[in-house]
């Protein structure tokens, strides 16, 4: 027996209730049918896969099919009553199709109009439809794979998984709809009470990161350059040109983690004090980033993200950064303007970078010797005396009489930490247990933008990339599946809820106004 044939209309011989399942239950028994058959023996499992994932899908749309057609014949007729007032004396059964993960059902329901006043659908309110063809199950699959893959990945993923066909255009697009409450939805969670146990220590990190964008969606700047400078090459962009085809992105971080006293001795022997003490892990972290916003504005939903923690103040706050002089003094003004109390601790990581610079010019770059120079220099620099070590690197330079091009990376790191030695009291950090190290905003920056955004020969439009930014900003930080519980709220209440009077549909106010409904019986679990 063939599988996945449509039967015929047998609606005549069952009940009222059964007879919007029919098509579906007839689909079922030539299934069972057809694996009781003696044609399936010569098959292999995976053949038998394929086949039963094919009809599968073609059941369960047919089930919501019928579930479609049972509520589309269960409404009752009344009067509609819009927000605006007007008065819909028009009635008319509509018909609209859905695309769901199972495939395409059509959705018929009464349209109440009138003389030049929008048409409204109740039934499409009950149901929550979107305005658009995708479900928000198709929409939902579509958000999952953008975060993870390609726009052109993604429509070739949803094509193998399930039984809608969504293109590329339209993929950006619901990608775009499914981010479009991120904002709301962190401003909403700031008014709810903190649950979780928090660390003692409240940490904010900020950091920047290019992505290269379509040259209509740069900066003003940035467009200038790109348009006014000579392409080298036809298919690539070269390493000089990468410059003028980035917008940057500023990425955050806040998270909440408790002391880890050390020394200055067990940060230098990593091996030895990694075998003895226990580091703690951050608590309630989240990280974001956008290239929309301007940095002020990502640092300073930073600072409301960090006192949500702790309103009160009572904890330690520390900001974790790597010199850049505007996030500095954007962390200075929003710690004047929330009056709060901020240790700004500079990324030890970068220190360690210029130090290996300096030392190359003392050294052979894989000689023990520089090895054991940087070691030196950075167990002062932990002890509080980074000043000495700028003044003594720049003595040596000077006693062994270099030239001013062979001794620039010494004059460079002196530099650097003379002019970051505010921030460089790791001596005192480490007594309070402060982190020192920015290795979750450089791992924020890796995994929302590099590893995604950073796909060779890709050219990205503003609102798909900041589609994707917000996107795997929530599944990093584990707010997934709370957000979109709210942003089905939200469609709701945008799609619908707002055009009704009273903000309650035309089925609703009739259930309330006739009957009590309970709440439907929970879905068979299969044993």
């Amino acid at each position: 027996m063939s599988v996945g044939k449509h039967p015929g209309n047998m609606r005549a011989s069952t009940s009222n209730e059964d007879m919007f399942f029919v098509e579906a239950r007839e689909l079922f028994e030539e299934i069972v049918d057809w694996l009781g058959s003696d044609s399936v023996f010569g098959l292999e499992h995976g053949e038998l896969e394929s086949k039963l994932l094919e009809n599968g899908y073609e059941l369960l749309r047919r089930l919501l099919q019928g579930y479609f057609d049972r509520r589309s014949d269960d409404e009752i007729e009344g009067e509609c009553s819009g927000s605006d007032e007007a008065k819909r004396t028009h009635k008319k059964r509509f018909r609209r199709k859905l695309t769901t993960i199972f495939g395409t059902v059509i959705a018929s329901r009464i349209g109440y109009g009138g003389r030049k006043i929008s048409s409204l659908n109740p039934l499409d309110a009950e149901l929550n439809l979107p305005v658009e063809q995708y479900s928000h199950g198709v929409r939902q699959r579509v958000a999952q794979e953008v975060a993870r893959s390609g726009f052109g990945e993604t429509v070739e993923i949803i094509s193998k998984t399930t039984a809608a066909k969504v293109g590329k255009r339209q993929v950006e697009e619901l990608a775009h709809k499914s981010a479009c409450d991120f904002e709301e939805f962190y401003r909403q969670r700031e008014t709810q009470p903190q649950t979780q146990d928090r660390g003692e220590i409240v940490v904010i990190s900020v950091d920047g990161k290019g992505v290269i964008m379509r040259t209509e969606d740069l900066r003003i700047q940035t467009k200038k350059r790109a348009l006014t400078s000579s392409k080298k090459l036809n298919k690539r962009i070269t390493k000089g040109e990468k410059r003028n085809s980035k917008r940057m992105a500023t990425v955050a971080c806040v998270y909440t983690i408790n002391p880890f006293v050390r020394t200055p001795e067990q940060i230098v022997n990593t091996e030895e004090s990694e075998q003895k003490i226990k580091r703690p892990k951050p608590i309630g972290k989240r990280v974001w980033a956008s290239l929309v916003q301007q940095p002020q504005q990502v640092i300073s939903e930073a600072f409301d993200e960090a006192l949500q923690r702790d309103p009160n103040q009572q904890k330690h706050f520390c900001a974790l950064v790597d010199g850049n002089k505007t996030q500095l003094s954007l962390l200075k003004k929003f710690a004047r303007k929330h009056n709060l109390k901020l240790t700004i601790v500079l990324d030890i990581i970068h220190v360690i970078e210029y130090l290996w610079k300096a030392a190359f010019v003392f050294h052979e770059d894989t000689s023990k010797e520089a090895e054991d120079w940087v070691s030196k220099r950075l167990l002062l620099i932990l002890e509080g005396k980074s000043s000495l070590v700028a003044a003594g690197m720049r003595r040596s330079a000077t006693k062994l009489k270099f030239n001013p091009l062979r001794r620039k990376p010494v004059d460079t790191c002196a530099r650097y930490l003379l002019n970051n030695a505010p921030y460089l009291k790791y001596d005192r950090y480490l007594k309070a247990g402060l982190p020192i190290a920015t290795g979750i905003i450089e791992g924020a920056c890796r995994h929302l933008i590099k590893d995604r955004m950073d796909i060779t020969g890709a050219r990205w439009s503003l609102k798909g990339a900041e589609a994707v930014l917000r996107l795997r900003s929530l599944y990093i930080s584990g707010d997934w599946y709370e957000y979109w519980r709210f942003h089905l709220k939200q469609e709701h209440k945008r799609n619908h809820l707002v055009l009704y009077k009273d903000g309650i549909p035309l089925m609703k106010r009739l259930i309330q106004a006739h009957c009590s409904i309970s709440s439907p019986p929970p879905l068979p679990i299969p044993i």
